[in-house]
């Protein structure tokens, strides 16, 4: 991925805090039937490994899980919101009309090394984890002994667990840094009013270093 100095972001705990805001991935292989890219939630130990370690699980009938071997290097693409940025929303713009359209977005690779968990024990513990996690704000959460025994033994069955000890990550958020701050906020406030609050308000928060992620 190109990461111009404007746009990077190399901290850690931000990284991984934006992994755990937005779990769901992009998962890129490259296995003995050629490249291949499937899309799961992680959970993302980062205690473990020297860049974390990420958990997850597909279904026994997905081929992927197959195609790889244990110490493949695999990507796991994180993103959060992109936006289409208008030159016209630069106050800049109407002094200089030196300003293009571009695009805005936030992402994070994570390259690693893919092992697979064939192992009931390792998916069933994913799968509670997973389900604490994302069932923690419903007023009454969901648990997996809300269903039958039978019934989660055999969806057990059908899926296989995968990790991803993480070797290197890299982080895009690119928010207009490069720009006027007065360059920045016209166009936040632009987002806003169209309804795309989430890189609308990342941007404004560049801004505001004591409030950045």
């Amino acid at each position: 991925m190109y990461v111009p100095a404007h746009f990077n972001e190399e901290r850690v705990d931000v990284l991984h805090a934006f992994m755990r805001e937005h779990p769901f991935a992009t998962l890129v292989t490259h296995g003995a039937a050629g490249l291949d890219a499937n899309h799961m939630p992680f959970e993302l130990d980062a205690a473990s490994g020297a860049r974390g370690v990420l958990s997850a699980h597909m279904a026994r009938a997905n081929p992927m899980w197959a195609d790889v071997s244990d110490g493949d290097e695999v990507l796991a693409i994180f993103r959060a919101g992109d936006a289409y940025i208008s030159p016209s929303w630069y106050p800049s713009k109407h002094e200089t009309h030196k300003h293009v359209p571009t695009w805005n977005y936030m992402v994070v690779h994570a390259y690693g090394r893919i092992r697979v968990r064939d192992d009931e024990r390792f998916v069933r513990s994913v799968l509670a984890r997973l389900t604490r996690t994302h069932e923690a704000g419903q007023p009454v959460p969901w648990k997996m002994g809300d269903a039958p025994a039978g019934f989660i033994d055999g969806l057990l069955e059908a899926i296989v667990g995968i990790e991803i000890e993480i070797t290197r990550l890299y982080g895009k958020f690119k928010l207009s840094q490069n720009r006027e701050a007065r360059d920045v906020a016209g166009a936040a406030a632009m987002l806003d009013a169209a309804g795309e609050h989430a890189i609308g308000a990342a941007m404004l928060a560049r801004l505001r270093p004591d409030t950045a992620p």
